[in-house]
This record gives structure tokens, C-alpha cells and sequence, in this order.
């Protein structure tokens, strides 16, 4: 089976998913922003929309579900148990080790708070694809909006622990913006000196830089590394929340 996914721009900066099944000509979405930029995709493959996947209840991943419930009544809503009430036609309530399925490919449900408290990603570990949402940025990582640092930190860490090939599809383009905060606080990180510069040529050619993968970011994520020493010395601290708590505060005043 090949699983084939589209990166939809939507909105100012988000992107929409759409995944594809040539096999089976059926497709599924992932945080449908909005219902154009989809229904144009679905018109262009002939195929119809048989699912949507919401890693959170923000507008911006789910401002397209009314939408898309009126053209496909028969689609099947996935989020967060804990997103309950908070995702327009939500019929299945996910928690950490479900699993749900997409044109014979299974994915694993995390449970990954932080941006939200009821934040889950989306791992189809054959085809080697992780749908994160807001929690893990290329670069960078989602604001604390009802999380605790702990709670991101773990939630990373969670992620930190897939295959470093795995295809980070994170939902907005904010990658440039990510590595110049990164260069000020891991400055002596020579993978992010050269990652910088190829993600600026890449945005000077309006070249989108999503996926990244699980590889890149341990690399040269500073949200991906409380364990680097250089990082631990911009903190003055040694535990990864600590480290974590201290990056991300600064990240918000940068």
C-alpha cells in the first residue's frame, strides 16, 4: 500500500494533510483548516473524503469539519478524548495507545499535552508519517496554551523516541522564524548553522520546509535537546524541564 500525503497551504501560515490512497481512491485530512484548499485536492484526485483526523480543537485545524460533514455526510471525525465538546462532529474520542485506521495502514494514537490539554498526534509507523499538530514545530514547538512545561517536555520526549527517518508533518510554516531563536540560544550547534541557511534559501524560493524529520529535530531543535550541554549552559540547568521551561520562556519573549 503506498500512503500518498499533500501539503495543502491554508490560512496565512497553516498546512492541511491531505492523505491518499491510490489502491482504494479514498482520501482522509488531517486538521482541515479550511474546506477549500481540500475539496479542490478531492476534485483533483476524483476521490471522496472518508475521514477527518483533528489533533486539537484550535479554529485553525478545525474550522473546515462543518464544511466537509455537509459535502461527505458519511465521514468519520477523530480527536483527543479530552477534546470532547470542543470538535465540531467528533464521533471517536482517542486516547494514548488506540489505534485507527486509513485505507489498510493502522496508526498509533498519542497522547501528547502541552499546546492543549488534550493534544494527540497521528503515527503511521509502516509508511514512517507522524501528524503533530501544534506540539512539535520544525525547529521549534507550540505555545503552553492550557499545558504545564512538564507536560510538553514529556509529550516531546514521547515523540523524541520514534525512528529518526519517521516524516514530521507539523501544521504550520514557521521554520525560519523557529531557527533564528534557535541560533541564539545553541549557537555552537554547526548542524543548525547549516540547516538556517538551507531553510532561508528554501523560503527565499517560497520552497515550503514541512516535513522535517525526528532525525533533524534531535539535531538541531532546541526544544528536542535539554540534553545538550550547550543548551543546559543558556539555561543554568541540568533537568530537562528545567532546561525546557527556561528555553521556551525565553522563545516567548523572543
Amino acid at each position: 500500500m503506498s500512503l500518498q500525503v499533500f501539503r495543502l497551504p491554508a490560512l496565512s501560515d497553516n498546512y492541511i494533510f491531505l492523505l491518499y490512497s491510490p489502491e482504494q481512491n479514498m482520501a482522509a485530512v488531517v486538521d482541515p483548516a479550511e474546506p477549500q484548499p481540500v475539496l479542490d485536492k478531492l476534485k483533483e484526485l476524483n476521490a471522496p473524503l472518508v475521514a477527518i483526523f483533528n489533533t486539537h480543537h484550535h479554529g485553525d485545524h478545525v474550522g473546515a469539519n462543518r464544511d466537509l460533514i455537509r459535502e461527505f455526510p458519511q465521514i468519520l471525525i477523530y480527536g483527543g478524548e479530552r477534546d470532547r465538546g470542543r470538535i465540531p462532529g467528533q464521533q471517536f474520542f482517542l486516547k494514548e495507545g488506540d489505534h485507527v485506521e486509513f485505507a489498510g495502514e493502522v496508526a498509533q494514537v498519542f497522547f501528547i499535552p502541552g499546546h492543549t490539554y488534550a493534544h494527540i498526534a497521528y503515527y503511521f509507523a509502516e509508511s514512517g508519517n507522524l501528524f503533530c499538530g501544534d506540539t512539535l514545530f520544525a525547529g521549534g514547538c507550540g505555545r503552553l496554551f492550557e499545558g504545564t512545561p512538564a507536560q510538553m517536555c514529556n509529550s516531546l520526549n514521547k515523540l523524541r523516541q520514534l525512528p529518526e527517518v519517521t516524516k514530521v508533518w507539523c501544521a504550520h510554516e514557521y521554520t525560519l522564524s523557529n531557527l533564528k531563536f534557535a541560533m541564539t540560544v545553541d549557537p555552537q550547534n554547526q548542524e543548525l548553522h547549516q540547516r538556517f541557511a538551507a531553510v532561508q534559501a528554501a523560503r527565499e524560493r517560497l520552497e515550503p520546509t514541512i516535513p522535517t524529520t525526528i532525525g533533524m529535530e534531535k539535531l538541531t531543535n532546541p526544544f528536542m535537546r535539554w540534553d545538550a550541554p550547550g543548551l543546559q549552559q543558556t539555561a543554568h540547568a541540568t533537568s530537562a524541564v528545567e532546561v525546557f521551561t527556561t528555553i521556551r520562556a525565553m522563545k516567548d519573549n523572543f
